[in-house]
């Protein structure tokens, strides 16, 4: 196979190739690292590189493959951690002036786990500052860009990963989700983020375990490589309180299915909110996929009265205690919008957070009673396409304006309350070639449906396959 050809084998055909020796694992690192040097100065993705790690690593695996030692499931595969996860002896600057040479004594436990399934890491991947914004820009490492088109923004969090896996740089990356951090990336870059349930991957070190707003997960290009890489990372661990009891293996089982008759709510404002009509278009253009399967597809969306406040009050309330001290010592070198967000979480009453908490479990229980009736529901990842490079983040919809730096990604935060797991699907181009995603969304813990129904729409429709031209150029 070409290095070309490599970068771009799904990531559990490549460990099948590596486990019966039809190419080495020296050969898919070599691969990978040559199309790293080509194309990530044009995208900014990966912004801690080690490579002679990454070799290193490679020669090891080949080396107990000849050794007949049982190896995971994940062997061989190079790996980019988001540089929000502490990777021993590995700087993790967090996008932050503060922490710009901090190299942590430890790993975190998802950073364990893809270790010690057989990926081989060998770097990081960029992200905004502390992963606040969907739009990847430090002051670290600078912006990274969009690969279908460089003067627009990737999204964000875990905007390196998305891109890095759209280029062919990496088979398969990690991520996290707080407001949409796993799904707006892979929407603007064309690739598969899934956020799953909370407590089904693990987080540790985390000094807020009980908190259930931000999740870590997968991504990859393909919903079965996610699948594959979440058996590996997801299971308990007794140092996350939080943490689900079945063990990952549940995820490596087949994820077809056949959804005739499933009944699939489906909607393209949520009720309401502003949405640019070239993601309707995209969207709507997809719905008779879903009739071609089988599906019973109807209009409509739960009441999602109240998940605004409770979003961003808790999401605040996260930012004073996780970025409360730093305020006080560093205010210099926080950017405006951290400092403001920390600030409104330092002003929350006890009433504030009880309101949330009560008006939380309402919007639950209906959702959960809506979802009675349909298995599944459907909605945009994100209310606009991918938008210029330097702007910060949207600040008008369809005529409405957004309030903060945070309002245009409602359609994915409302979700993120409900505690569903959700899961971001290639769908469609706009006009002019910008990447537009399909939220697909479970019943609660039911992070296996998901991907069924996300893998369905992904086999009838075949976007996903769809590469960007800076991937493939020489």
């Amino acid at each position: 196979m070409s290095e070309s050809e490599l970068c771009f084998t799904t990531a559990r055909e490549l460990v099948r190739k590596i486990k019966e020796k039809d190419v080495s694992a020296v050969e898919v690192m070599e691969a990978h690292l040559a199309q790293i040097d080509r194309v990530n100065p044009k995208v900014n993705a990966i912004v801690t590189y080690l490579p002679e790690r990454g070799l290193e690593g490679a020669k090891a695996a080949d080396e107990a493959l000849a050794r007949g030692e049982k190896v995971g499931r994940l062997h061989g595969l190079p790996i980019a951690h988001k540089d929000l996860v502490s990777t021993r002896g590995i700087r993790t600057t967090f996008g932050s002036p503060i922490f710009k040479d901090n190299v942590p004594d430890i790993d975190a436990l998802i950073v364990e786990r893809l270790r010690e399934a057989g990926a081989i890491v060998i770097g990081k991947t960029n992200t905004p500052e502390f992963g606040a914004g969907s739009q990847t820009y430090n002051e670290v490492f600078g912006e990274t860009v969009n690969p279908y088109d460089p003067t627009k923004t990737c999204g964000g969090s875990s905007g390196g990963a998305a891109v890095a896996l759209a280029c062919g740089m990496l088979p398969i990356a990690d991520g996290s989700d707080l407001g949409g951090s796993l799904r707006n990336p892979a929407n603007f870059c064309n690739v598969v983020g899934f956020r799953t349930s909370q407590g089904r991957v693990p987080v540790w070190p985390n000094q807020m375990p009980w908190s259930s707003l931000s999740v870590q997960g997968p991504m990859a290009r393909t919903v079965e490589d996610v699948a594959w890489m979440l058996s590996a990372i997801a299971g308990p661990d007794p140092r996350t309180p939080t943490a689900l009891p079945e063990p990952g293996e549940i995820f490596a089982a087949p994820l077809e299915r056949d959804f005739a008759g499933a009944r699939i709510s489906w909607s393209a404002d949520f009720g309401g909110l502003p949405v640019d009509a070239r993601v309707k278009a995209v969207m709507d253009s997809q719905r008779t996929t879903f009739e071609g399967l089988g599906c019973i597809v109807e209009e409509g969306q739960p009441d999602f009265t109240g998940a605004d406040e409770i979003f961003k009050t808790m999401r605040a309330w996260s930012f004073a205690a996780s970025r409360g001290p730093l305020l006080e010592k560093h205010r210099d070198k926080l950017k405006d919008t951290v400092i403001w967000n920390t600030e409104a979480g330092l002003k929350l009453t006890g009433n504030d957070l009880s309101r949330a908490e009560i008006k939380r479990a309402e919007l639950y229980h209906r959702v959960r009673e809506f979802m009675e009736t349909y298995e599944f529901m459907v909605f945009p990842v994100s209310q606009v396409p991918p938008f210029p490079i330097e702007q910060r983040y949207v600040t008008e919809i369809d005529g409405v304006e957004m309030d903060t730096y945070i309002d245009w990604m409602k359609s994915c935060y409302y979700i993120t309350v409900t505690g569903h797991p959700t899961i971001s699907v290639p769908c469609g181009f706009t006009p002019e070639g910008l990447p537009v995603g399909i939220q697909i969304v479970g019943r609660h813990r039911d992070d296996f449906g998901v991907l069924q129904m996300a893998h369905a729409f992904e086999q009838a429709t075949g976007i996903g396959r769809q590469r960007p031209a800076v991937a493939l150029e020489n």
